[in-house]
């Protein structure tokens, strides 16, 4: 607590009596986050964010010490100090200020950032939510968008592009593999009968998901060739509701931990089903606000200058329906668990989650059908199943 008191002073400016610390959601598994909290000191506040690699945490969770790996615990704070996180802010979309980055003599490092008091993203709208996905289009067409070649080394943007990887040794690289192949919970279940007949599972996942999960768990490796080798973008790569909040006119993006390589369309990719997944958005509704919010992200790329083949894009945020491989798993393994919100805070109800869930990653298996028909179009092989 005095390590806060004294940041907050240089923060904030002096004040008197204790600063008071309110602790705001976030993902207590995640062992790159010592904590989250609102702190106030009379009138002012700011957001402290704790950035650790001390913190036990097992499996998927760990924090790394390799810059490129997705969960690399000293990224968010890279990414803020170079003013990486700005970088879209012409286009509408931007990060909280940064206030302080402080290098603790634990090892930890408080980043200290603007507290935005706009309206939060799970509350929006679904107009919010697509004019989020023009701004996105947009910005990732205009600053950033890429060669189709692939570089391991980082981004190889157009030559009149600012280069953002230039220096940025820490940018993630191929998340989406890394991130997908880590959650391992519950893969022995996919083929397990009895898995499929827990009645949260039965009642109310539709009837042939199993098929098209399991179809998706033989072409994982597949989907993520293709993901690597379509048209590159920095990207955030932890775009959903509760990661964003209107403030004016701005949309301000949170949390750029994994910040690094994606595909054009991976951002959206993930941004739509996960607005289901945390019961932002009704499952029934996905199927218009998805089709709405491409077509925004669509425009948003053309309006900045993007000429390239949209297809391209189309496939990108198809085939981003890998990312959800996992989750089907993971839901037959915890189909008898207490159901809980996102931080683990409150209870949801768990009919209505597997209902909710079910329909979207039917949803995504049809993403997932696109891509496999689009991809041969496009000069991609074939998926195996499609052989």
């Amino acid at each position: 607590m005095s390590s806060v008191s004294t940041e907050a002073a240089d923060v904030l400016g002096p004040f008197t009596g204790p600063a008071r610390l309110s602790s705001l959601t976030h993902n207590p598994k995640n062992g790159v986050t010592g904590g989250v909290w609102v702190v106030g000191a009379g009138d002012r506040s700011a957001v402290l964010k704790v950035l650790t690699r001390n913190k036990p945490a097992t499996g998927r969770w760990a924090a790394s010490d390799d810059p490129r790996h997705w969960n690399y615990w000293r990224r968010e704070a890279e990414v803020y100090r170079s003013g990486l996180a700005q970088v879209w802010e012409p286009y509408g979309i931007r990060a909280p200020r940064l206030l302080a980055c402080v290098e603790r003599s634990d090892g930890d490092i408080a980043l200290w950032l603007e507290h935005v008091r706009g309206t939060p993203g799970t509350s929006w709208p679904l107009a919010r939510h697509i004019e989020h996905a023009r701004r996105l289009g947009t910005a990732q067409g205009r600053v950033h968008t890429v060669d189709m070649v692939h570089t391991v080394d980082g981004l190889r943007l157009s030559a009149d592009e600012p280069q953002p990887s230039a220096g940025h040794p820490w940018l993630s690289h191929r998340f989406l593999r890394q991130y997908v192949t880590s959650n391992t919970l519950g893969e022995d279940l996919l083929d397990n009968d009895d898995a499929w007949q827990q009645p949260l599972v039965r009642d109310h996942f539709p009837a042939g998901l199993r098929r098209d999960m399991v179809r998706l768990r033989h072409d994982r490796e597949w989907f993520l060739q293709i993901m690597e080798s379509l048209p590159r973008t920095l990207s955030h790569l932890d775009q959903w509701p509760a990661n964003v909040r209107s403030d004016g006119p701005d949309h301000v993006l949170y949390d750029w931990a994994f910040t690094g390589d994606g595909a054009l369309g991976e951002d959206l990719g993930n941004y739509l089903p996960d607005s289901v997944f945390d019961l932002f958005v009704p499952a029934d509704r996905l199927p218009t606000y998805a089709a709405e919010a491409y077509e925004a992200y669509l425009h948003g790329l053309r309006h900045s200058g993007w000429k390239g083949d949209e297809r391209l894009v189309r496939l990108g945020v198809c085939a981003s329906a890998v990312k959800y491989d996992w989750l089907t798993a993971g839901s037959l393994a915890r189909a008898g668990e207490e159901q809980l919100d996102y931080g683990g805070e409150r209870t949801v109800p768990a009919e209505l989650r597997y209902r909710e869930r079910g329909s979207a990653l039917a949803f995504l298996a049809g993403w997932a059908a696109e891509a496999r028909s689009l991809a041969p179009q496009l000069g991609f092989p074939e998926a195996p199943s499609g052989r």
